[in-house]
């Protein structure tokens, strides 16, 4: 949903960064790289340490990368496979940093058991989220469905922690972990049932 009504927007304010870095010489996928880097440096950094409003702000801003690449993908004509391919599994691995830096927190300073649970199982749920979208493209179908998008968990986890880390009670934080593994639990069911429709739909090969 966020992905809809929010790209046009930073596509627009994004657009002269990206035209001034490929005047630079810098590749978008040296963007992506660096992008990655600062999200999952800041979340297994700072997170851990208890500066929840410091690494949040960080990982935001490192965030915009990907739509700065993007960007500059289509921009220099370089949209690619490789590119795409890139793209997706960083982002994975940045998402993945972010849940992993509430862990450490939450199962060590912070010393909330139900909080790092919680987010440990959107760190999970949100690969299976992935997976069963991935796997059923391999197959050649699709999985384009679901309640809870890449975008929309992130930017509700990072405005929950970045709100925590300025001073509101951790139940918010633990509330919104909650909902987005739930979230997260409804779009794995919701993209297996998609994926059993088409694959019943579709006829057996035929006998040789």
């Amino acid at each position: 949903m966020l992905n809809r009504f929010a790209r046009a927007l930073f596509t627009k304010l994004l657009t002269p960064v990206a035209n001034l870095l490929l005047r630079l010489g810098i590749s978008p996928d040296v963007v992506t790289l660096v992008g990655t880097l600062g999200v999952s440096a800041a979340a297994l950094v700072l997170y851990p340490t208890g500066h929840l409003l410091a690494g949040t702000l960080v990982i935001t801003a490192f965030v915009f990368s990907d739509t700065v690449d993007g960007i500059m993908a289509r921009a220099s004509g370089r949209s690619s496979s490789w590119g795409a391919y890139l793209d997706s599994t960083l982002d994975r691995v940045g998402d993945a940093a972010v849940f992993a830096g509430i862990v450490l927190w939450f199962s060590g300073g912070g010393d909330d058991r139900l909080t790092a649970v919680l987010a440990l199982a959107c760190l999970a749920l949100g690969a299976i989220v992935s997976y069963a979208k991935a796997r059923a493209e391999g197959l050649g179908m699709t999985a384009n469905v679901g309640i809870a998008e890449r975008a929309d968990r992130l930017v509700a986890v990072l405005v929950a922690t970045g709100f925590v880390g300025l001073g509101l009670p951790v139940w918010v934080l633990t509330v919104v972990l909650g909902l987005l593994a739930l979230a997260s639990l409804i779009t794995v069911v919701q993209r297996m049932l998609e994926v059993r429709r088409q694959a019943l739909r579709t006829p057996p090969p035929a006998s040789p």
